[in-house]
């Protein structure tokens, strides 16, 4: 049997072949890679969701343990100040609310050429 050539299950290629259909392995290894980094990166976005809700919780604690305790007599004074009117922003409602002053005696400017 030495003298026979081995058999060939596949033609030899007469012509260059440029395209290569993946095998069911290569198909297998592909989808096992698709699921490992979909897996991958929903895990990264939950860690961060969690690690962000983490933080927000805390800083609401630390926020509510560093404000202390008002009435409610003073937390009304308190709301209404206006830090826009207060750096003169906007007009104060305060001016708004107080009575209006008497208008000036002023006289109005004379027109030229009109009689004095």
């Amino acid at each position: 049997m030495a003298t026979q050539p081995p058999h060939r299950v596949l033609q030899p290629l007469v012509t260059p072949q440029h395209y290569a259909p993946p095998s069911v392995r290569e198909l297998r290894a592909q989808a096992v890679q698709r699921l490992q980094s979909g897996l991958f990166g929903i895990a990264a976005i939950v860690l961060v969701v969690g690690l962000a809700n983490i933080i927000n919780d805390r800083a609401r604690q630390a926020d509510a343990s560093a404000r202390p305790q008002t009435s409610a007599s003073s937390s009304n004074s308190a709301g209404a100040s206006d830090p826009l009117a207060d750096i003169g922003v906007v007009p104060s409602q305060q001016a708004e609310s107080a009575p209006h002053a008497k208008p000036s005696t002023i006289a109005a400017p004379v027109p030229a050429g009109a009689p004095h």
